[in-house]
């Protein structure tokens, strides 16, 4: 009998952190998640209210900790860093969550060595590639959220459009957790139809897809949710929990997750967010699809974007 216990914690007990944590406890992934944040009492009243509705769900220990109390954990989520304000780009906050990280991620180390560390903290990609140096963990353990939650919202928009299930639509957004992401319009398929044979022969209803202001729209949402609400965490709780369960089902579920790439694309040595094959020791492999000569200079031009702020931070 299988008596492992699955143990997940939560670095952050913010908009994001609290959410994550709860949709992991509906999901019922967990057997123990522990929320450590800088404000012990903000992570101690998260964690009693998440608490005080175990008994509507699967067994869960839910609790606030510190560092120590993270040990063993099977997944280490990293939600901590400043909040992006209204008017501020996720770039902003690189210097900001750089100074944090130097922090935390030496105490994520210490505790839990054989961990998976899930960066969530913006800007993503920036992050898990400092999470990555900071660690010294192999890159397979080191995984950014990515573009998975972009991907939604640009699955959801085209939903929209068309009156179709977003779960039948099939495409990605890649690089750049951010302004330079890039749509990938040549591998968007409505079932199995290519989006351009779809609207020309089922559709015939379109004056035109509006490429540009559906992408617009996908790439906006956060600053337009933040600007209406203060901050953005439904969805990405929603979209931490499906990279989570992709790892502990071990499903090989493809994820557009940020990932370390060697020479795809001609690109080395940054985080972005590309599709991933996802499974119980992390990323397993990161996928070179095929995009056309636009989308090509579009994403490399965001992951040199990328590089450049990289390769201005001192170690």
């Amino acid at each position: 009998m299988n008596t492992k216990r699955t143990k997940i914690s939560i670095i952050g007990a913010g908009y994001v952190g609290a959410t994550s944590a709860y949709a992991l406890m509906m999901a019922g992934f967990a057997s123990e998640i522990v929320i450590v944040d800088i404000n012990k009492e903000k992570a101690v009243g998260e964690a009693m209210d998440l608490s005080h509705g175990v008994s509507f769900l699967k067994p869960v220990e839910v609790y606030a900790g510190n560092y120590k109390d993270t040990a063993d954990s099977d997944i280490v989520i990293i939600t901590a860093g400043a909040a992006q304000k209204p008017g501020e780009t996720r770039l902003d906050l690189i210097n900001k969550n750089f100074d944090i990280f130097k922090k935390i991620i030496p105490q994520i180390v210490k505790y839990n060595p054989n961990a998976i560390l899930l960066v969530v903290a913006n800007p993503v990609d920036i992050l898990t590639y400092i999470t990555y140096k900071l660690s010294g963990f192999p890159k397979e353990r080191v995984i950014g959220s990515g573009t998975v939650l972009d991907t939604s919202r640009f699955k959801h928009l085209l939903s929209e459009h068309f009156n179709i299930d977003d779960r039948n639509i099939h495409t990605y957004i890649i690089g750049e957790h951010g302004d330079s992401e890039v749509a990938t319009w040549s591998l968007t398929n409505i079932g199995c139809m290519n989006i351009n044979y779809y609207c020309n022969n089922i559709c015939k209803k379109c004056d035109g897809l509006s490429k540009y202001e559906i992408h617009e729209s996908v790439k906006n949402a956060g600053y337009e949710i933040i600007n209406k609400k203060g901050a953005t965490y439904f969805a990405v709780g929603l979209a931490i929990k499906r990279i989570v369960e992709a790892i502990l089902r071990d499903e090989n579920s493809i994820l557009t997750v940020s990932s370390l790439l060697e020479g795809q694309y001609g690109i080395n040595d940054v985080y972005v967010g590309i599709p991933t094959i996802v499974g119980s020791s992390g990323i397993k492999k990161v996928l070179e699809v095929p995009l056309n000569e636009e989308e090509l200079i579009k994403f490399k031009d965001s992951a040199t974007h990328l590089k450049g702020y990289i390769d201005k931070l001192k170690f």
